[in-house]
């Protein structure tokens, strides 16, 4: 969802040239985090500046003040991102671990079974087998799939953190730049 909703906020950013216009049109994008930094900024530049209405009056401001603003409303929205990151990676590397457990455990099952029946048959060592290969594929059902959805959800974070670098430059440079309140946006911003 924040994919699509970065991408419409970014083709905003590239058709919109007036950075007021723009500013009133992301409240209506939701869970876009470009947007987030976007208005954040807009915010702090406005009350930084002692403008009143909306915050979205832009001219001439300290960029030190417009990428650290941009930096923290970025780093806040990768934080939320990566919310689930570590549970998926906990997953996928404990349980295989977890399944090697079981497996010891049904290996050793099988190897007292023989010791108790004194003979090496299918049926001693069957059992032991069996839960050792159940705790096996128990644990890689678990672990590939926590594998495969931490690297997908990273690599959108990732692209997503991106985007959001892409947006601090695209407003840093309109931002300091612009004496006017309309001063055009550079087009160039990928998603």
């Amino acid at each position: 969802m924040a994919d699509r909703e970065d991408k419409r906020f970014l083709a905003l950013l590239v058709k919109t040239r007036d950075l007021d216009e723009l500013y009133r049109q992301v409240r209506r994008i939701e869970g876009s985090p470009s947007a987030v930094v976007f208005e954040g900024v807009m915010e702090r530049v406005g009350s930084g500046r002692g403008e009143g209405n909306n915050g979205a009056s832009v001219g001439p401001v300290d960029q030190y003040v417009i990428e650290r603003t941009a930096s923290h409303f970025a780093q806040s929205q990768l934080s939320r991102l990566e919310t689930y990151l570590p549970f998926l990676a906990t997953t996928g590397n404990i349980t295989p671990f977890v399944g090697l457990l079981g497996t010891v455990m049904g290996i050793i099952d099988a190897f007292r079974e023989i010791g108790t029946q004194g003979t090496a048959s299918i049926s001693a060592v069957a059992p032991g087998v069996a839960e050792a290969l159940v705790a096996t594929a128990a644990g890689l059902f678990t672990a590939i799939p926590a594998v495969i959805a931490y690297n997908y959800f990273l690599i959108r974070i990732r692209s997503t953190a991106f985007r959001l670098d892409s947006v601090t430059i695209e407003l840093l440079s309109s931002l300091s730049a612009a004496p006017s309140k309309t001063k055009p946006v550079r087009v160039g911003v990928q998603g």
